[in-house]
């Protein structure tokens, strides 16, 4: 392909996208737009460590665990909590807009994966923003109901470690440091971009090619180079 042509079918494709942009938090062209509210409940489960971002008096983004409530409120309610010392914890009046952000797995995307080798690398990811005003959580025994949730969801019920067998002298010690929130969704929108807007022969060689590529670090290998380090 030209470099005249390849730089007019970037523009192209540029003006078609922006004509599909839906309101919101989220720039979601049509072919990308998931509405389906189990699929997003389901993925916002499944990837439940979320960026909370707020904007007043500046933005802040704080990366936390999260727990979905899918049945409180029109699109589901989410809680989490925070530092006490972190900054964020003070706009938690149910006045200020924030956003939740899960994310999913994401790659590179080689023009050798597809059918016919005129195209252009990408990035594939899933994405859900979630937009509400936080609230806090006051009473020390719903932030314990939250925390007890939190480690259930992880350790699962048959998980060697028993929060609930802690003194209560420790645990509530513990929860004074810390605010809880929940966030009633207002808006939820959902951006999958997988490559489902091209044809069956280049989303079979984007599998192949994904199932090919080098994984990412796991955070077991992580941790290891990050221990071994050289300061």
């Amino acid at each position: 392909m030209k470099r005249r042509d390849f730089f007019g079918a970037l523009g192209l494709a540029a003006v078609e996208l922006e004509a599909q942009e839906t309101p919101g938090s989220l720039y979601i062209p049509k072919p990308h737009l998931v509405e389906d509210r189990k699929f997003l409940h389901d993925f916002m489960d499944e990837f439940s460590f979320v960026d909370l971002v707020t904007a007043s008096p500046t933005i802040r983004i704080t990366h936390i665990p999260s727990v979905l409530d899918r049945g409180a409120g029109k699109y589901g309610t989410i809680r989490g909590h925070v530092a006490r010392n972190n900054p964020q914890s003070q706009v938690f009046d149910g006045k200020q807009t924030a956003v939740v952000v899960f994310q999913g797995p994401h790659s590179y995307i080689s023009p050798t994966w597809y059918s016919k080798r005129e195209a252009v690398p990408t990035w594939n990811f899933g994405v859900v923003h979630a937009t509400g005003r936080p609230r806090a959580i006051t009473d020390p025994k719903a932030v314990h109901g939250l925390l007890a949730g939190l480690i259930h969801k992880h350790e699962g019920s048959g998980g060697a470690y028993d929060f609930s067998k802690l003194p209560d002298s420790y645990v509530y010690g513990m929860i004074g440091g810390v605010v809880g929130f929940e966030l009633e969704i207002e808006l939820l929108e959902g951006k999958f971009k997988l490559g489902q807007e091209r044809n069956a022969d280049d989303r079979a060689g984007i599998l192949r090619g994904l199932a090919a590529a080098k994984p990412e670090r796991n955070i077991h290998d992580f941790t290891a180079a990050f221990y071994e380090r050289k300061v």
